[in-house]
């Protein structure tokens, strides 16, 4: 594992750059916030014209999200959760999902784009239970070691990760490896902790076109993107037993009431699973 500063030694960075997109902003933006610049908005018009879907992807992650938090709240008594990578506070929160079925349940939410900083310290002003990390989610020890993490959560009880459409903008090129990364987190967690789970899918059918072409788009900005065979995203969960229907498209994990409309091409191209730590 490579040395890394102590977060308590470094400042995270409060510049914001308006002139690159941010994916954070674009999610946001595509989720209906406001938090967002026209840099952003660009950037998700692009994608909405090579797929016009492809807004439906940051849909479907957050209604994942909604209800893996619920399932783990409600079903497996999980009451402490790490949310990696959070992005900008919007509708349905970790903590306000885990909160409303659990007053007592703790969440630190992790991200390092400067805007997400701003709103978390919001955050850490209204919940006593919520705290809020300025750190690189892809290096684990920076994570794990960090005072908010060491002081709200208890890490030698089953915890909730979330690693919700976090992997899919990392690759071995900006240090670990994806699998290397999880490998890292799952090893740290205590047994009968939780890992809910998204990411980018390439599902080598006909769907791969549209998986192909959001990539390319996304890769060309400093934004990347990189949709996954169901083997690479595998190799992500080892270590882990997948709760039913294991790794599936996240409108098909645990869904609220059956579908009615087909799934459009790009709900095929994002896949969900939750497991459990033995």
């Amino acid at each position: 594992m490579p040395a890394t500063i102590p977060e308590s030694e470094r400042p995270p960075s409060t510049a914001i750059d308006t002139t690159m997109p941010s994916i954070a902003r674009a999610y946001d933006y595509a989720l209906g916030g406001k938090d967002n610049y026209e840099v952003d908005r660009e950037l998700l018009r692009q994608l909405n014209a090579a797929v016009p879907e492809v807004a439906s992807i940051a849909i479907t992650n957050r209604s994942f999200l909604i209800r893996a938090v619920r399932f783990l709240s409600m079903q497996a008594g999980i009451d402490q959760f790490l949310d990696c990578g959070s992005g900008l506070p919007t509708a349905e929160n970790t903590h306000q999902v885990a909160q409303r079925l659990n007053p007592e349940a703790r969440v630190v939410y992790v991200d390092n784009d400067p805007v997400v900083l701003a709103h978390g310290r919001a955050l850490l002003e209204e919940n006593e239970n919520t705290a809020f990390l300025g750190a690189n989610i892809f290096n684990p020890q920076e994570v794990l070691e960090a005072e908010p993490v060491r002081r709200l959560l208890d890490l030698t009880r089953p915890l909730g990760l979330l690693q919700v459409a976090t992997l899919h903008h990392h690759s071995a090129d900006f240090g670990l490896a994806p699998a290397e990364v999880m490998r890292y987190y799952i090893d740290a967690l205590p047994s009968g902790s939780y890992v809910a789970f998204t990411h980018f899918f390439d599902p080598e059918d006909e769907h791969s076109e549209v998986a192909h072409r959001v990539q390319s788009i996304l890769n060309s900005s400093i934004n990347k993107g990189f949709f996954r065979t169901r083997g690479e995203i595998m190799k992500m969960l080892e270590g882990l037993e997948l709760v039913e229907p294991g790794l599936v498209v996240n409108d098909d994990w645990w869904p609220d009431g059956p579908r009615i409309k087909p799934l459009p091409a790009a709900g095929h191209c994002i896949v969900g699973a939750v497991g459990r730590k033995p």
